[in-house]
């Protein structure tokens, strides 16, 4: 067992979290997290209702007796003011273990969550944006690398500085994310002053992924030169696939374009399209650049196993270049 804060935070034996991946990390997912020692996040954007997530969350509950949170991007279009009340209310009522929030400041919704006592996670890409969240009640922060996959801001500023900067500067837990998929990057984001990390392209490459397989060994088959960043002509970038879609997205913001013309190649039905049918050219799909080191598909708890055992034996390692009992 490694013991953090975050472990503590959420009972959990590793300090290790699986990130609310659209239309991929449903019940079966954040089940097999938990019972592997860990703890994931239901996506609320890959439901359609509220009720829908309610019904996933009580289908997780019957998978596991661990905990899991739910995933709540605070976007206008995604998810107003309203729904994400009605989410979190929900998890409240189902007992759920954190909600991590994305998007903008969580501020209005953290009286509700603190009289709970359900932790609130905030995810951000700046150490600016983490003080704002700590300063309004956060319980703790995920900040996310240039490396990352997905959602990335516009500050371009790799996992390294950001975990190292936000772990002087906040009081609050940081979960270091962009690029961490293995036991070495586990290693070294607690050495930066991590509590935690937060993983999400290594765990679409498992067993239990609900992708097609062909994504499974796209990613296997992948080096770290095959992301490309899209959509940083409408100050949304993304680092995805670099895939026949992105190109097409890059074409096109090379030339100058509209948010209307990106989303008749972006938008997230696509996605979901993608995953099913086993087309790794359509759609624009999340991954980070840690895809170039990651060479197998294996279970959660495989994943899980190895990350740590791979964390011990680069630890005594640093322990024998450090001279350590000598």
């Amino acid at each position: 067992m490694i013991k953090t804060r975050i472990t503590e935070m959420f009972n959990i034996k590793y300090p290790i979290l699986m990130g609310g991946m659209h239309w991929v990390s449903f019940a079966e997912m954040v089940a097999a997290m938990a019972n592997a020692g860990g703890m994931g996040f239901l996506p609320s954007a890959s439901f359609e209702s509220t009720e829908a997530l309610h019904k996933e969350v009580k289908r997780a509950k019957d998978l596991t007796d661990g905990p899991f949170g739910i995933n709540i991007s605070m976007l206008p279009d995604v998810s107003p003011g309203e729904q994400t009340m009605e989410i979190i209310r929900m998890g409240i009522e189902e007992k759920v273990a954190a909600f991590e929030t994305a998007g903008r400041s969580p501020e209005p919704f953290i009286p509700l969550v603190k009289a709970a006592g359900v932790p609130l996670v905030h995810k951000i890409t700046q150490v600016r944006f983490a003080k704002k969240a700590q300063s309004v009640g956060a319980d703790a922060v995920v900040i996310v690398g240039f490396e990352g996959g997905g959602h990335l801001g516009m500050a371009d500023v790799t996992s390294t500085i950001l975990i190292n900067k936000a772990s002087r500067t906040l009081t609050v837990p940081v979960i270091a994310a962009g690029g961490i998929v293995d036991g070495r990057g586990l290693l070294a984001a607690l050495a930066l002053g991590a509590d935690g990390v937060l993983m999400g392209t290594r765990f679409l490459a498992s067993a239990e992924t609900p992708i097609h397989k062909n994504f499974k060994d796209w990613i296997v088959n992948a080096t770290e030169n095959d992301t490309a960043v899209v959509m940083r002509s409408i100050k949304n970038p993304m680092r995805v696939m670099n895939n026949a879609t992105a190109k097409t997205v890059g074409e096109i913001e090379a030339r100058g374009t509209t948010l209307e013309e990106i989303l008749t190649y972006a938008a997230g039905k696509f996605g979901k399209e993608a995953y099913n049918s086993g087309d790794v050219d359509m759609g624009i799909i999340s991954v980070s650049e840690g895809i170039g080191v990651i060479d197998d598909i294996k279970t959660v708890k495989e994943i899980m196993t190895d990350i740590v055992n791979e964390a011990e034996t680069a630890l005594a390692r640093i322990r024998t270049i450090m001279g350590d009992g000598k």
